[in-house]
């Protein structure tokens, strides 16, 4: 009776439990999806069903650890109407966007989505037992089920399954697994009290500047015998370049929106870099 009592428009209209928080994660969806469908460079009704189950699976995230939040006790249950309604929205609109791909004919697309539910059942026994935040991890994997949507617009674009999928699954979940890894250098950067000497903040900039490098010499190799683009580094390039100045030149005192920003920024033009050079 209680939830029954407080269950109105205004209850279930609630914008954070329906849009996620964490707004730098949209780049991990759009990025991969924009560059599959580019690669694909076919678009047609299914690429529109595509880009409708994709956005579902990614927002109903957010109603689903709003539920998980309450139940575990960490929020008011007043917000669980709106947890639940949310959730049922984005149910159905990804219903009708599976429903639509399968009535295309690229109902094989399903298994893309296999690799999530243990991904997305992990994720949320670590909400349960408040071991989520600052997990760099799971921020990893996850976005690796995030870049499934490239091989996924590839393949909707030439009309069936092809080895180039995987490629490009690889290499947008590498650069956003050097993306966090560089993300969270920022952030803990800006705890700093003053600018380190030079060795100490090459230190700390280590792990982010192995994952870009390595992914810079990668697809350079991969460009020296044809697998790819010869232009396809200058995205990777745009990245290493970017994590070597942050290495230099450390966040001390920057606010994390401003962070975020600019992390925004190189995503996008290493996207529109990725599909230009592709």
């Amino acid at each position: 009776m209680p939830m029954i009592k407080h269950l109105n428009l205004q209850n279930l209209l609630l914008r954070h439990v329906a849009i996620p928080s964490d707004h730098g994660s949209w780049v991990f969806l759009f990025s991969p999806l924009l560059i599959g469908i580019f690669a694909g460079s076919s678009w047609n009704l299914a690429t529109i069903f595509l880009v409708i189950t994709a956005l579902a699976a990614f927002l109903i995230r957010q109603p689903v650890v709003i539920a998980v939040k309450i139940y575990s006790g960490r929020r008011n249950r007043r917000e669980l109407p709106a947890a639940w309604f949310w959730t049922a929205v984005y149910s159905i609109i990804g219903a009708v966007g599976v429903a639509g791909l399968v009535f295309q004919g690229f109902g094989f697309l399903l298994i893309l989505a296999l690799p999530g539910i243990p991904v997305f059942t992990w994720h949320l026994y670590l909400v349960s037992k408040r071991a989520e935040r600052r997990n760099i991890g799971v921020e990893i994997v996850g976005s690796g089920v995030l870049a499934l949507a490239a091989p996924a617009g590839y393949w909707i674009g030439i009309g069936e399954i092809a080895l180039m999928g995987w490629l490009l699954l690889i290499l947008t979940w590498l650069q956003s697994a050097a993306s966090i890894v560089y993300a969270y250098l920022r952030l803990q950067q800006r705890e700093l009290v003053k600018i380190p000497p030079i060795r100490t903040r090459i230190q700390m900039a280590l792990r982010a500047l192995i994952y870009s490098t390595f992914n810079l010499i990668l697809v350079i190799g991969l460009g020296l015998i044809n697998l790819v683009s010869p232009f396809l580094f200058l995205p990777y390039l745009l990245q290493w370049g970017e994590t070597i100045w942050g290495s230099i030149n450390p966040a001390v005192g920057k606010r994390p929106t401003a962070i975020g920003f600019r992390q925004l920024f190189i995503s996008t033009l290493f996207t529109l870099l990725f599909i230009l050079t592709w």
